[in-house]
């Protein structure tokens, strides 16, 4: 015999957890250390992506 695992849905609680925050303009930005220069602008940049939703934003200096 297989292995059956059961499928139970995510209930909405559980599927929206945390964007909530986020939708309000609250994100929790972390910084991310790949590239910090931008070949375009010519400048240092800093990029950070949200821990809860995954957008990201730019900031130059």
């Amino acid at each position: 015999m297989t292995n059956v695992l059961p499928f139970k849905r995510p209930s909405p609680k559980q599927k929206h957890k945390g964007k909530t925050l986020c939708k309000s303009g609250f994100h929790k930005w972390q910084v991310v250390t790949g590239q910090q220069f931008d070949t375009k602008q010519g400048r240092l940049v800093t990029r950070y992506k949200c821990e809860r939703c995954a957008q990201e934003k730019v900031e130059a200096h």
